[in-house]
């Protein structure tokens, strides 16, 4: 049996981001109010930047476990991430164990991070890998789409791997949906539909998000 993330450790690490990203950047924080208070969450994030987990993890209403690449790692990362209850993914094979351990989150009631894209680009959900929708429609959990928008800016950079320091970055939670049919259907047809369900909302999102934050011209190249 594999050792279920730690809802303890995911409080300590949100109690710890949310300071962190206070001092280092400005976040603005919109319809946090709409991931639901209890029960299983999956929070589905676009992806430009490395902050882009760290940010959402410390401005999220309720402790979160981020499926992460296992490069990340590293070091005293390596026990620190798992403490703080990440969970750590081999995204070059099924890895049973994360696979496991994600699960596990969502079965207890927890909230579980996803970057659907799978790795960073241009954080536009163009493109979702099927790991999102086995997982919505595996644990029936609602799907809660989450836009980090600022965080890509490559100007004023005083640390080239981080945004600008004090630089504004927005988070918008947006409404819950169910990304299965209601059939319980696990099949890769399912799950391609799921997927496409999924994709349309977020995409949807994004562009709100975008407006409801001035954000309307090309990904990062506003703060």
């Amino acid at each position: 049996m594999t050792e279920a993330p730690s809802l303890r450790g995911a409080e300590v690490g949100r109690r710890i981001g949310l300071p962190l990203m206070h001092a280092l950047w400005r976040p603005r924080v919109l319809g946090a109010w709409k991931v639901p208070a209890s029960g299983p969450v999956i929070l589905a994030v676009n992806h430009s930047h490395n902050v882009d987990g760290p940010m959402v993890m410390g401005v999220a209403p309720r402790p979160v476990h981020f499926l992460i690449k296992k490069e990340a790692f590293v070091g005293p990362l390596d026990p620190f991430l798992t403490r703080i209850g990440q969970v750590k993914v081999d995204r070059q094979s099924a890895d049973r164990t994360a696979i496991s351990r994600a699960l596990d989150v969502l079965s207890a009631g927890g909230v579980l991070g996803i970057f659907p894209e799978g790795t960073r680009g241009e954080g536009d959900f163009a493109s979702l890998r099927a790991g999102l929708a086995y997982f919505a429609v595996r644990s029936g959990a609602p799907v809660v789409p989450v836009a980090v928008l600022g965080s890509s800016q490559r100007r004023g950079r005083l640390v080239k791997a981080l945004p600008p320091l004090r630089q504004r970055i927005d988070v918008v939670f947006g409404e819950p949906f169910e990304a299965g049919d209601g059939s319980g259907r696990r099949t890769r047809t399912a799950l391609d539909e799921a997927t496409e369900r999924i994709q349309k909302q977020l995409t949807e999102h994004l562009e709100l998000a975008r407006r409801l934050t001035g954000r309307l011209s090309v990904p990062g190249s506003r703060s």
